[in-house]
């Protein structure tokens, strides 16, 4: 946590520049960049982190850094808590981008979700890390990332369908009588 918060704190100040430089600041996207900082700042210090000096003398599974068969030893609990934690990856794409897509979301998630993998593996390789990286990891990361745009989008298109629809600008209230007569 010493490195995240301070690190979270520089990547806001970052985004809240270049919103202000582009004419974009405005309290609903810098609470969305504040959002976007707090989320990356806990995803990194709960994926990344602990780093040991010393690697543990009985852990068996020190030894394995990496599981790269999908759907072999990985339990349903594991996949949902990956999917709840990569929901805000799409809510925020769908809420922050200039072109929200499900493609973007998707990609998004799978390049956050390589990122943190090489990082846990490289770390676990090189640092003692106290994570693997997995494959299962990355597949329901993406997924999570898609089903929080999902949820945007739909919870958009209730919101169109539901509201009462406007005349069109200029058209006149029908009175059921033609003033020209």
């Amino acid at each position: 946590m010493p490195v995240v918060v301070p690190a979270a704190v520089v990547v806001f100040g970052v985004l809240v520049w270049r919103l202000r430089r582009r004419g974009a600041l405005s309290p609903l996207s810098a609470a969305l960049a504040a959002c976007a900082c707090v989320y990356g700042a806990g995803v990194v210090a709960n994926t990344v982190f602990p780093i040991y000096l010393d690697m543990p003398g009985s852990a068996p599974s020190w030894s394995s850094s990496i599981s790269v068969r999908p759907f072999v030893d990985y339990e349903l609990a594991d996949a949902v808590q990956n999917v709840i934690v990569f929901l805000p990856v799409g809510v925020l794409v769908a809420l922050a981008a200039v072109k929200p897509s499900l493609a973007r979301a998707t990609a998004l998630g799978a390049l956050f979700s390589l990122l943190i993998e090489t990082t846990q593996y490289v770390s676990a390789r090189l640092w003692h890390g106290g994570h693997v990286a997995d494959v299962n990891d990355l597949i329901f990361n993406v997924v999570g990332a898609m089903a929080g745009y999902g949820l945007v989008a739909s919870a958009k298109r209730v919101y169109r369908l539901a509201r009462p629809a406007r005349p069109a600008s200029g058209a006149r209230p029908a009175s059921g009588a033609d003033s020209r007569n």
